[in-house]
């Protein structure tokens, strides 16, 4: 249903009550709903638009859980669906019709049924901040509650926030991950549709104030740069504290729409080359993919 995010509710298109690989220890994962990139090589396209309830998902699912409501909407029955995802493959706007509006009680019941298991939550994406209201009223009201103020609060993000926004969430904010997908601004705009400034200028300011956890960088043979500009990206990534994690990804084909699907995958022997062609330069330790698909 189309309904729009506010500072007490949130729009989620999925929720990981166990994650060991969202951030430190286990982890509960909420990945909400909307993102403004655009990325060629994004794995959860159906994260990235609203439902405009055009309907063409409703015919097509095979276990009758979709239909239209009074006023044209289109209405998602849980009870039915068999989660087979075909309304999403379908899809022409990169939506998804499954999204649930979660209040802020409602995420803190979820939170607190599962906290004895947990060391923190993540909020991811689609891109997090764009509901960045709801994000600062979740983090303050975990850290405020004896029961969860345990639970470390992470958010993983584009690094498209303004300066403005990570100051609103950064009094409730333990860590954040963030990609950097390219170097040269002309390659990220091909590859995200915007240029790389903002992400730059969130990793410094992150750094700055202690909140950078981990920068994850995206390696796609032949189409990236992280690779042939290895000079420049290991002389920043050296300037990043001991203590913040370098992630490296390999780009596979899983979820991933149009052209990129005609793209190299990225096989383990070229992440290792392209893992030691960044290590000769930064001399740190870097986390690799363990599967590749």
């Amino acid at each position: 249903m189309s309904v729009k995010p506010s500072k007490t509710n949130a729009l989620v298109s999925r929720i990981l009550t166990f994650s060991c690989v969202d951030g430190p220890g286990n982890r509960l994962v909420i990945f909400l709903q909307g993102c403004n990139f655009d990325c060629i090589t994004c794995h959860n396209p159906h994260t990235i638009n609203h439902c405009t309830d055009c309907g063409d998902c409703v015919a097509p699912c095979p276990a009758d859980a979709l239909s239209f409501s009074a006023e044209g909407k289109v209405v998602w029955d849980a009870a039915k669906c068999t989660h087979c995802d075909l309304c999403i493959d379908v899809c022409p706007h990169k939506s998804n019709p499954k999204i649930v509006s979660y209040s802020l009680d409602d995420m803190l019941a979820l939170v607190r049924q599962h906290h004895f298991f947990l060391n923190g939550i993540t909020v991811s994406g689609g891109e997090a901040t764009l509901q960045l209201s709801f994000i600062i009223e979740l983090f303050k009201a975990v850290k405020a509650d004896p029961a969860l103020s345990h639970l470390t609060c992470f958010i993983d993000s584009n690094g498209s926030l303004s300066r403005a926004g990570w100051e609103r969430v950064v009094p409730y904010l333990d860590g954040a991950m963030i990609d950097l997908k390219s170097w040269q601004s002309e390659t990220h705009r091909w590859l995200i549709g915007r240029d790389k400034h903002r992400v730059i200028e969130t990793i410094d300011l992150l750094t700055e104030m202690g909140k950078l956890h981990e920068v994850r960088l995206l390696h796609i043979p032949g189409k990236s740069d992280l690779d042939t500009e290895v000079d420049a990206v290991g002389e920043y990534l050296n300037k990043l504290p001991d203590s913040v994690q370098i992630r490296l990804n390999a780009f596979q084909h899983h979820g991933v729409m149009g052209q990129a699907l005609e793209w190299e995958k990225c096989s383990e022997a070229e992440m290792d080359r392209f893992h030691d062609l960044l290590f000769a330069r930064i001399q740190r330790p870097m986390l690799k993919p363990t599967i590749y698909t």
